[in-house]
């Protein structure tokens, strides 16, 4: 069967879903949250927009709480489950177009979620249709598995996999291809000041919203007049190029504000830590209580994101180097300084040992250690014949070599007994998932399409 040549037959559908799929503003939205909207009213829309094209395609459909749902074809005792979400990532600043009001242009698909995991889901879901109308008969069933809360603690995964049926193998089309068969543990870890606040020069210090995404803007109260920090700070923007405000806040004190560059917590070097780099700014002009959460700050985070100073680093062959993301700074003169941090770690990472090792670099510093959350790292053996499969595919599908890869990022291929992240981001492609102007591009939604549709005849077809 040439899948390539019906995906790009389906060109058309593909995008208008993909475009009616970005429209949906699908972040987490506590405000509006409900029994039957558990993360807002847009992860719902989304969800049941999903859903209901499965219901036209004459598929079983099944909702669980509004949380997750599936879309399923085929028989068999085995299950093949493609697992994808539908909620995204704040839209944050800085977009050509309106990020939920999805811009074909340039062969491009621009919008919130266009690669991250909207695209791709996009792509699974027609390549499921094709081979559905291609008269394949499948020896297992198919599950299109579907949720709404990837972003934010995989809430969806863990309520589906309560009451519904764990698939015997899977992908999850949310990274990069060829094939990702190790993801790094992630471990979320809270830096807290201990002790009492009091006085000192700086107010509030405030960056970042979300763990996973490298905070592109910080902003601070300072007890020092705008006219003091005035040539230093524009000094400061002049060296590193990037942009901020100063301005005065009464009562000789300044406000400052600092922008950085988003990026997903995998990699975040990937982008600029505008809280890191306003904390390395501020620290030398602060005193008391706030000089120490700066001083921490520039200290523990300002030379790169592998975690050297806080004895955290680490690598391995299967997964390389453990990174460390501070994605909210906080300071407040009532309750002192806190840094949580999304801690990527290598498969083979020490964890207990690595954490003492942490704790004890933190003695004197004023700051403690708490492990908030942890998923351990996620890995399938290269030899696997569903590793080889997958291989086989890729590699008659686009005439490249499948390697295989290792990711900080965490899919939902973890949530799996046996399952791997294949796709939809190709080799060379920029990785612009969590940033501004996010997009797809047309002839890679259509590739990626022919490929899952292969793989589903491949895995689940006689």
């Amino acid at each position: 069967m040439d899948w390539n040549s019906k995906a790009i037959e389906s060109e058309g559908a593909i995008v208008e879903d993909l475009k009616s799929l970005i429209s949906i503003n699908s972040v987490l939205d506590e405000n509006t949250a409900s029994d039957e909207a558990p993360f807002g009213e847009g992860p719902k829309r989304a969800l049941d927009w999903l859903l209901e094209e499965g219901r036209k395609a004459g598929m079983h459909v099944k909702n669980i709480d509004g949380m997750a749902g599936h879309i399923e074809m085929g028989t068999g005792d085995e299950l093949l489950g493609i697992l994808c979400h539908v909620d995204v990532v704040p839209a944050g600043d800085g977009w050509t177009t309106p990020p939920f009001e999805a811009d074909v242009r340039d062969g491009k698909v621009f919008g919130r979620g266009a690669i991250d995991d909207k695209g791709p889901t996009i792509a699974a879901w027609h390549a499921m249709k094709m081979v559905k109308e291609s008269g394949i008969t499948l020896n297992k069933r198919v599950r299109l598995i579907v949720g709404a809360d990837e972003e934010s603690g995989f809430r969806c995964m863990d309520r589906y996999f309560k009451t519904e049926e764990m698939p015997t193998i899977g992908f999850a089309p949310d990274a990069d291809f060829p094939i990702i068969n190790a993801e790094k543990g992630i471990a979320g870890l809270v830096f807290s000041q201990a002790g009492s606040a009091g006085s000192g020069s700086l107010v509030s210090f405030r960056s970042g919203s979300r763990t996973n995404m490298v905070p592109d803007e910080a902003r601070a109260v300072v007890r020092i007049p705008a006219e003091e920090l005035e040539g230093p700070f524009h000094a400061f923007l002049g060296e590193s190029g990037l942009e901020g405000k100063l301005s005065p806040s009464g009562d000789n004190r300044s406000e400052l504000m600092l922008r950085g560059k988003a990026a997903h917590a995998m990699e975040p070097e990937d982008g600029i830590n505008a809280g890191i780099r306003l904390a390395s700014f501020l620290d030398p002009h602060m005193e008391g209580d706030g000089a120490r959460f700066t001083s921490f700050v520039d200290q523990a985070f300002g030379d790169g994101s592998r975690g050297h100073f806080l004895g955290l680093d680490f690598a391995d062959e299967i997964s390389g180097e453990t990174t460390l993301n501070a994605g909210i700074l906080a300071y407040n003169e009532t309750s002192g300084g806190e840094v949580t941090v999304s801690m990527r770690y290598s498969v083979s990472y020490p964890v207990e040992e690595k954490l003492a090792a942490c704790r004890e670099a933190l003695e004197g510093s004023g700051f403690a250690l708490d492990l908030a959350s942890d998923s351990p790292p996620h890995h399938v053996d290269a030899d696997d014949p569903f590793i080889r499969t997958l291989q086989r595919v890729y590699e008659r599908q686009t005439g490249e070599k499948a390697e295989l890869l290792s990711i900080g990022g965490g899919t939902y291929a973890r949530t799996l007994q046996k399952g791997v992240a294949f796709g939809m981001l190709f080799p060379g492609r920029p990785d612009v998932a969590h940033q501004a102007d996010e997009w797809v591009s047309v002839d890679d939604l259509v590739k990626a399409a022919g490929i899952y549709a292969d793989a589903i005849s491949e895995l689940a077809g006689n």
